[in-house]
């Protein structure tokens, strides 16, 4: 099966490199999607260079795609999901910190030996902070492998922005997919308020709280929906 790895990326130029680092030595990756989402840094530049640099044989071709406009988490994504005809896609976060080769394959595992349509990385031991935060709602984690046709059926997925993994967690449940949680050790990533400073942090926080909101409200409404349209099929 051929897998494509995707990173959405805003005002990551300090970090993204670091994960291309890491994803360039995986075996199982066919292709590196970066997806530039309108960032107003040097993110785009730093993610060409190190494309521009790794046309090396038996590694994976690694390719930047560049949104004019910033579309938030969930249109990034899509962005790159369509961008490829990769069966299985591997979504990870631009500002990883202690990601490993072993942990990118651990959670293609499931889904590569058909065990899980999307398997879920969940970070312990990386910090207290996002190991409590993944403690508390593992279903927002960005690093996840899954089937790309059952990430590109989902209704408005492009749209959610910030919301989108729990937009995902929700259809997946909805259809009762099978999703397989992973653990990564040592894993963790950049808080916005170290990124942005206190008060802008918080701020950022709080709207992708509010974005998270939105798409849990929309898509358990259109779960209720489905329901009871089989119970009047049923009639």
């Amino acid at each position: 099966m051929k897998v494509a790895a995707i990173v959405p990326a805003y005002n990551e130029a300090t970090r993204i490199e670091r994960v291309l680092g890491v994803l360039i030595q995986c075996p199982p990756l066919h292709e590196i999607i970066v997806v530039n989402d309108g960032s107003l840094d040097d993110t785009a530049t730093v993610a060409l260079q190190f494309a521009q640099q790794h046309p090396i044989p038996n590694t994976p071709s690694v390719r930047v795609i560049n949104l004019p406009v910033n579309r938030g988490k969930g249109g990034a994504m899509f962005a790159g999901a369509t961008a490829t005809d990769a069966d299985v896609i591997i979504f990870f976060d631009a500002d990883l910190i202690g990601l490993k080769p072993e942990h990118v394959e651990r959670i293609l595992k499931p889904v590569l030996e058909g065990e899980a349509a999307m398997s879920i990385g969940v970070f312990r031991g990386g910090r207290l902070s996002t190991d409590m935060a993944q403690i508390l709602v593992p279903y927002i984690s960005g690093q996840r492998a899954l089937l790309r046709a059952l990430f590109t059926e989902i209704p408005g997925i492009e749209r959610t922005r910030s919301g989108v993994e729990i937009a995902l967690t929700l259809h997946f449940r909805r259809h009762r997919y099978p999703v397989a949680m992973v653990t990564v050790e040592g894993v963790t990533h950049t808080m916005k308020e170290e990124k942005l400073g206190w008060a802008r942090g918080v701020w950022a926080r709080a709207k992708m709280y509010a974005e998270i909101g939105k798409a849990f409200l929309r898509y358990t409404r259109l779960s209720d929906l489905r329901h009871k349209l089989m119970l009047k099929r049923e009639e």
